[in-house]
């Protein structure tokens, strides 16, 4: 039987007061028609549509994949009319589900609830209980059977209709073939002059095709976007999801309303997470790794034992960062694409790292930048001191043997190797290699002058 997906994203979002497409304004670090779409990749659909419109282009080019393909909805005239513009790409007489884009938590078993609750014979509505049901259309239950007679939009409700809490979430599955014949018949005649999708359960009900109603979960599966406080409240509501199931399995986390997931995370045993630290891309933690306070930490690794001091940033990009067993990393560190810790490594405060890899028991405790290097075992990179990797055109690598000192306030200027056990005396800038063993020291000569007067300032 053939399944085609639609996902409603034309509107324009007027109440977002944004030049971005409602659909694209991100929840947890990702658009919230992307949601939507992760949400039924599961399912093996013949077709996969979005209705696009407003921001039509930029929508596309966010989320255009393999098997998604798009009908514009040009001008927006109602739901109804979105569905009239896809029926030509429908394909087959099975089932159609319809999600709209603006609804980003929707279950992936809800959407296949209504798949098999359809099965190409009934049409299925996702309602839900509302505590305030303003702006929700009302479902109209038959009393004797339950089964649903009608759904009534909130601006053309009687009042007493209003006293309904049972809401329409604005998704569902409908057969295919009936649902063609269904919006060619919408009309207009309403409050908003649009054509309204809802109108088709009259239809169904006129025609005796079964019509029934599946509650979601939870009113947050089904919540919608409007405006940015719809918005934040969305976003507080999938973080406390969030943080109660990494909790459940084990994560300790100090705060968890002070707690962003905007990715996924994985955890070992015994691992803490202190407050306002934010997880973007994937994130890998071992056993017994702690996670200091107003941390980001965007696609790394940390092994075992590692402990992330408070105010690190760590953004592994695509090329990723690893930091290694029992490392110590932080405070006020950063480590960028590319850089990778070994065993007990410590960085310190003020250090960057990128495009580097950093031996077992090498140390940068302070104010040091090593980018493109190689650094051997328990080196000892001193304070103030950098890898000088770029010569306005390309980068170059520093090779930093093991157990090599390299003094305060010292400019490594690549390419250039540094043997094992040399030592780099504090405010040198290296140009050549150093010898294994050798003492480096490339600095002017200290001069004192007696008798110098500081100049005075004029009055």
């Amino acid at each position: 039987m053939a399944l085609n997906i639609v996902i409603m994203a034309a509107g324009k979002g007027t109440r977002m007061k944004s030049a971005t497409p409602k659909v694209l304004h991100k929840l947890a670090g990702r658009p919230l028609l992307s949601h939507v779409l992760g949400s039924c990749e599961a399912f093996t659909a013949d077709a996969r549509i979005v209705i696009t419109g407003h921001g039509a282009d930029q929508v596309e080019a966010t989320v255009a994949a393999p098997g998604i393909s798009f009908v514009r909805q040009m001008p927006q005239l109602g739901t109804g009319h979105a569905i009239q513009q896809v029926v030509p790409a429908l394909v087959g007489e099975g089932t159609t589900l319809i999600l709209n884009g603006d609804v980003p938590l929707i279950e992936t078993s809800t959407a296949k609830a209504l798949i098999e609750a359809c099965a190409g014979a009934a049409l299925v509505l996702l309602t839900v209980d509302l505590f305030d049901p303003t702006g929700y259309g009302r479902i109209i239950r038959d009393p004797e059977d339950g089964g649903v007679l009608a759904i009534v939009e909130h601006k053309d409700a009687s009042p007493e209709q209003r006293l309904i809490h049972e809401g329409y979430s604005g998704m569902m599955a409908a057969p295919t073939g009936a649902l063609k014949r269904w919006v060619g018949a919408l009309t207009n005649h309403n409050a908003q002059g649009e054509y309204y999708l809802t109108d088709i359960v009259a239809m169904a009900v006129a025609e005796g095709l079964p019509v029934l109603g599946i509650k979601a979960h939870s009113e947050t599966e089904v919540l919608g976007v409007n405006d940015p406080v719809q918005l934040a409240q969305l976003e507080r509501a999938f973080q406390a999801q969030q943080a109660d199931r990494l909790m459940r399995a084990g994560l300790r986390l100090a705060d968890p309303s002070r707690f962003d997931l905007r990715g996924s995370l994985t955890h070992g045993q015994d691992c803490e997470v202190d407050v306002n630290c934010v997880f973007e891309g994937h994130v890998e933690l071992g056993d017994n790794v702690r996670i200091g306070a107003h941390c980001v930490i965007r696609n790394a690794r940390i092994a075992s034992g590692a402990r992330i001091h408070e105010f690190t940033h760590i953004d592994g990009e695509k090329a990723g960062a690893s930091v290694g067993e029992g490392a110590l990393v932080g405070p006020f560190a950063r480590l960028r694409p590319g850089a990778q810790l070994g065993a007990e490594v410590h960085i310190g405060n003020f250090v960057e790292v990128k495009n580097s890899t950093l031996a077992a028991g090498a140390k940068a405790n302070h104010l040091a930048y090593l980018g493109d290097a190689t650094v051997g075992e328990r080196v000892n990179y001193g304070a103030g001191s950098i890898t000088a990797n770029y010569d306005g055109a390309n980068k170059h690598r520093t090779e930093i043997g093991p157990d090599v000192h390299v003094g305060s306030n010292c400019v490594l200027i690549a390419p250039v190797t540094i043997g094992a056990g040399a030592t780099i005396g504090g405010g040198s800038t290296i140009t050549k290699p150093v010898g294994a063993g050798e003492l480096a020291v490339a600095r002017g000569k200290q001069v004192a002058i007696s008798g110098w007067t500081r100049p005075a300032k004029k009055r």
